[in-house]
């Protein structure tokens, strides 16, 4: 286990409750099966932990052995968890690489049917958190993303999201497009990949990075120039982060040893920013979010090299948690 940043004494840490998935990860492969501990909120969760943030994760969680072992999971990390019920069990994704080739993703009926409770316990910690980050949250399902857009305040000061499609978990892909995109536009950053634009609008990252900067007034948000930051993640192509001062670029950084798991490098990408958004405040300079971005790339290619999402950070960044 990684060992947290010990807090200075007579400070107080950034406090971040992270919205969204919990689960077990499931990975077959031609050497056989192994199980995380995982899901993208709770990915982000963790790495913030790590990076000496206090986090809640509001997460649907079953009632079974698999939740118990997620809640063990949490815990060893320092992660408080607000459990929403889930009638199903816990959420299991199935990642099928016995063939040899591309991976083949099903997710579980529990996964599927996913529900968020925006209970007095979770209104409590949105309340109480100084930054809010939504991660693969069913934003086709309206009845809950009006719940969560009526549970966060001041969004456009402290909303992060990643909307994070997954084919096998939504139902109606257009309406998850509007639900993500009428809560982006009020956010103060949002994530978004190449895969993701080509899933939700079969169109290239760049497109979309630039419907989600412009301003949305006909979806009810303020005008605002610009828009969000947008953090675009590209792969193999590296990260840009489109902001009101302009664009800031890093490509994928080398370190030793072999790339082992790329599972992680999106979700350890996003801690490392909204990391530095807690630490700093919002970057208003190119040169400011530039440093971030570099930081998160650098984070993110030491996390690739160990098997498994668990953000790690290279021996020579032993100073990122300050």
């Amino acid at each position: 286990m990684t060992a947290r940043t010990p807090e200075p004494t007579g400070t107080r840490r950034p406090r971040i409750a992270v919205i969204g998935d919990a689960l077990i990860d499931e990975l077959r492969s031609p050497s056989g099966t192994r199980e995380f501990v995982g899901g993208a909120a709770l990915n982000v969760a963790v790495g913030l932990s790590l990076l000496g943030e206090e986090v809640t994760l509001l997460a649907m969680v079953g009632d079974d052995a698999p939740g118990d072992r997620i809640r063990s999971y949490l815990a060893d990390y320092g992660v408080h968890l607000v459990a929403s019920p889930s009638p199903l069990g816990t959420s299991r994704a199935v990642s099928d690489r016995a063939d040899g080739g591309e991976p083949r993703y099903e997710f579980n009926a529990a996964a599927q049917a996913r529900r968020l409770a925006f209970d007095d316990r979770a209104v409590a910690a949105l309340d109480d958190a100084d930054l809010v980050v939504v991660s693969c949250f069913p934003f086709d399902d309206v009845d809950q993303t009006e719940a969560l857009r009526t549970a966060i305040t001041a969004p456009r000061d402290r909303l992060v999201i990643d909307g994070n499609p997954r084919s096998g978990m939504m139902r109606d892909r257009d309406e998850f497009l509007r639900g993500f995109e009428s809560l982006a536009h009020e956010a103060l950053l949002v994530k978004v990949g190449d895969e993701d634009a080509e899933l939700l609008l079969d169109a290239p990252l760049a497109e979309f990075v630039e419907r989600l900067r412009a301003p949305a007034l006909s979806l009810g948000a303020d005008s605002r120039a610009g828009g969000p930051a947008v953090l675009g993640t590209a792969g193999r192509l590296g990260a840009a982060v489109h902001h009101d001062s302009g664009v800031a670029r890093a490509g994928i950084v080398q370190l030793d040893g072999p790339v082992v798991d790329t599972m992680g490098a999106g979700d350890a990408t996003l801690s490392a920013v909204v990391h530095r958004l807690a630490v700093d405040g919002i970057p208003t300079t190119d040169a400011a979010w530039s440093a971030t971005l570099a930081e998160a790339m650098t984070i993110a290619a030491a996390t690739v090299r160990s098997e498994g999402a668990l953000l790690q950070r290279p021996p020579q960044e032993s100073s990122l948690g300050s």
